[in-house]
């Protein structure tokens, strides 16, 4: 069995919820296995996106039997005299990588976790962001004042809260810190170090201990400000604090793991072990690699593995497609040490899936099919094609912002 062919799609989910497009892989092995996998944030436009990920699988892959998976990583991993964790290049290998994984699972009629080591959880606990009533799943019921901005109004964030609540999450995320600024770390405003103490206080009020509360930040904080922020949301006992620094400021992230009882969380933007072991050195008790740029499915299990010898839990990032959701879980299923995983609930997503995994009630249940246990729908993929130049799938403010309070200061009750 060798690997053949390529397919490549960049499709543009309606609401814009997991990014802007996603980068989508289909490799056909010469006896005729298909298998699916998923880029996340490579930064340039989506088809030259595609591009890269088809010269590299003709430079590197082709031809190779799927089993030779440690051999296509290091490849890619020193193209082009480079050798080094590079989080574009990484982006790329992890989606050809994950269909691999998928042609391997096929080709042995095992689900993927069971390549990994066989199923330690029957099934997996997850959260989600809290979103804006417009993006609400059907069946949300909203009573109070709470119609607007969850990120940046509380009423609006414990309605959403209830409902996600409601439908069985015991975790609930949000980000009222800030819009994240390409200067890197600034000192928040007292404004915005209020209203994130606001949200928190009345997310903590409405859900009591029902669900865990999880504070998102991206990297917007000098190490002061993320400290002065972290002393604010230490009566609410959070379960993390998540990449209040950069994520090239790993020294000051240590300095903020010391300074807080809150468990720091980081990895969205970190690729590969190397950098991995670079965030639990600085004392980050919670990774979050999000398996479409940390490597795959293979690297992403020794990430985990790794942090099982610093007694460190993963949780897996998702801000993209339902494809790499479905990777990060086998990974998950085999993991001691996983403790909750990303989820994102539109239309688009289970949509753009014809075979889809079993949530239920909070919890994705263990798939019994083989591979990934998805199948893709190419024809509401192609329904929605990118426009070559458009938006990258995420994108910072390119406004230097300041620390002035520039906008009342709102009372915490």
């Amino acid at each position: 069995m060798k690997l053949k062919d390529i397919k490549t799609f960049v499709t543009v989910p309606p609401t814009g919820i997991g990014g802007s497009f996603w980068v989508i892989v289909k490799l056909t092995t010469d006896n005729g296995i298909d298998g699916i996998g998923e880029c996340y944030g490579i930064p340039v436009s989506g088809d030259i996106a595609c591009r890269m990920v088809e010269d590299t699988f003709e430079r590197f892959i082709a031809g190779e039997d799927p089993h030779n998976v440690e051999t296509m990583f290091r490849r890619v991993y020193s193209g082009g005299f480079t050798q080094r964790p590079d989080i574009t290049m990484m982006a790329v290998f992890s989606g050809i990588e994950m269909a691999v994984w998928d042609i391997l699972g096929k080709a042995q009629n095992q689900p993927v976790y069971n390549l990994l080591g066989g199923r330690f959880h029957p099934r997996l606990r997850t959260y989600s962001y809290l979103y804006p009533k417009a993006y609400a799943p059907p069946g949300w019921v909203w009573q109070g004042t709470g119609q607007g901005d969850p990120y940046h109004e509380p009423d609006a964030a414990a309605e959403a809260a209830l409902n996600y609540v409601a439908m069985g999450y015991t975790a609930i995320k949000q980000d009222p810190a800030g819009p994240y600024s390409f200067q890197g770390g600034r000192e928040l405003s007292l404004h915005e170090l209020s209203r994130s103490e606001a949200n928190v206080k009345r997310l903590r009020e409405t859900v009591g201990d029902r669900a865990d509360i999880l504070f998102g930040t991206h990297g917007q904080m000098t190490t002061s400000s993320a400290i002065r922020l972290a002393k604010r949301l230490e009566p609410y006992d959070p379960l993390w604090f998540e990449e209040p620094c950069p994520p090239d400021q790993m020294d000051a992230l240590a300095r903020v793991v010391q300074a807080t009882s809150i468990p720091i969380a980081t990895g969205e933007r970190l690729t590969t072990k190397i950098e991995f072991h670079q965030a639990l050195k600085a004392g980050v008790s919670i990774l979050q690699p999000d398996i479409g740029r940390s490597g795959g499915i293979w690297e992403t299990k020794k990430i985990a593995i790794l942090a099982e010898v610093f007694n460190a839990q993963i949780a897996p990032h998702i801000y993209c497609g339902p494809i790499a959701h479905a990777a990060a879980a086998h990974v998950a299923f085999s993991s001691p040490n996983f403790l909750v995983l990303e989820t994102i609930d539109t239309a688009f997503h289970r949509d753009i899936l014809t075979k889809r995994l079993d949530w239920e009630d909070g919890y994705l249940n263990a798939p019994t099919e083989p591979g990934l246990g998805i199948e893709l729908n190419e024809e509401l993929v192609l329904a929605h094609p990118y426009t070559t130049g458009g938006r990258l799938h995420l994108e910072m403010c390119q406004t230097p912002l300041s620390s002035a309070n520039e906008k009342p200061i709102q009372e915490i009750e």
